[in-house]
């Protein structure tokens, strides 16, 4: 941040312009689709593997509480669970192939 930012100034002293372009992935790891990253795209994994994937991500729910009232308990279809080791893991499985597509 520090270099960029050291950067701006430089051009900003030359007269020249700075353009920053930033990607926001701040919720990605709520897109990730279970189907498509465990079906579509199997990075040559065992069948044993693809079964301890499958079991991490599937079958999870969720419940809010909000002001001491519990939401219904509803199946978790997207995304991988917050805080994991495997979520980063999973999601760069999941955008391997992103570069094919752009």
């Amino acid at each position: 941040m520090l270099r960029v930012l050291s950067d701006a100034w430089t051009t900003a002293d030359d007269r020249q312009m700075t353009l920053i372009a930033l990607l926001d992935l701040s919720s990605v790891f709520d897109c990730v689709d279970h189907e498509l990253l465990l079906l579509q795209y199997n990075f040559g994994f065992t069948d044993d593997v693809l079964r301890w994937m499958t079991s991490f991500v599937s079958g999870r729910t969720q419940q809010v509480s909000y002001d001491g009232q519990l939401s219904p308990i509803r199946p978790v279809q997207f995304g991988v669970p917050q805080g994991s080791v495997l979520g980063p893991l999973f999601f760069v499985m999941y955008t391997a192939d992103l570069n094919k597509v752009i």
